[in-house]
């Protein structure tokens, strides 16, 4: 449905209306519930005309995937903590924004250009960590910017240390979700430069804790963290020391 029906009338809503390239109006609190709550419907009709109406109104496509989609899936996280909704509801629900966030940059955007300077990232959640929807985020959102990418989320059995011994990377971005996984972040995070093949790499930690909580980051030894994927961009970008590159 959403391939064949939802993302084709909303191309044309984009193009056709020059105010969806202006900032709009940001979606309340309210109206990411509303929009968890259909997410969560069994037949999901109308986000079709909600993500619409949205575009008409001017939101444009980064903020509609951070300022919508992102608050929605920890809005749908918050509600499975409450027992408002099942495990199975939660994981229908968080396939279809991620099929919606594909499909949106998929045909919204054109092809990045390439990075002149080859900067590359490695990204991966926490071990222990579930919630993935916030890397597939990041994930887009580099590659947008040119940046090399490799995702552990794509692999069956990840080992990021191998994966951190064998490539090389800049910076190595890690999602965290749960306060209780801290120790095991500080552990993981001390384990990846130690495996480095990059003897400068940078490591980057974000998630919902690190938002509430930005001093977090230093209590697992990163280097920084980022509120959403706006800012990680940048952040990334002015930790990079120019003088260490692959060799």
């Amino acid at each position: 449905m959403v391939e064949a029906e939802i993302i084709p009338r909303l191309m044309l809503a984009h193009r056709a209306d020059p105010r969806s390239e202006r900032p709009g109006i940001l979606p309340t609190p309210d109206q990411i519930a509303e929009f968890a709550a259909l997410v969560l419907e069994p037949d999901c009709e109308d986000v079709e005309g909600r993500i619409v109406v949205l575009i008409e109104d001017g939101l444009a496509l980064d903020s509609l995937l951070l300022d919508l989609l992102a608050p929605t899936a920890r809005h749908l996280g918050h509600l499975w903590e409450e027992d408002l909704c099942d495990f199975a509801e939660l994981t229908i629900a968080m396939g279809r924004l991620q099929r919606i966030m594909h499909d949106l940059t998929a045909r919204f955007r054109s092809e990045p250009a390439p990075d002149p300077h080859g900067r590359s990232i490695f990204l991966m959640t926490c071990p222990g960590e579930t919630h993935s929807f916030g890397l597939s985020l990041i994930e887009r959102f580099f590659r947008d910017a040119g940046w090399d990418v490799t995702c552990a989320a794509h692999d069956l059995h990840p080992d990021p240390i191998r994966t951190a011994r064998t490539g090389w990377f800049d910076v190595i971005g890690v999602s965290l979700g749960s306060e209780t996984l801290l120790p095991a972040l500080a552990r993981m995070v001390a384990e990846l430069r130690r495996a480095s093949r990059n003897p400068s790499v940078r490591v980057m930690v974000g998630g919902p804790i690190f938002t509430e909580n930005p001093d977090h980051s230093v209590l697992v030894g990163a280097d920084a963290t980022a509120s959403d994927a706006r800012v990680a961009i940048s952040i990334a970008e002015s930790l990079l020391d120019p003088r260490a590159r692959p060799c």
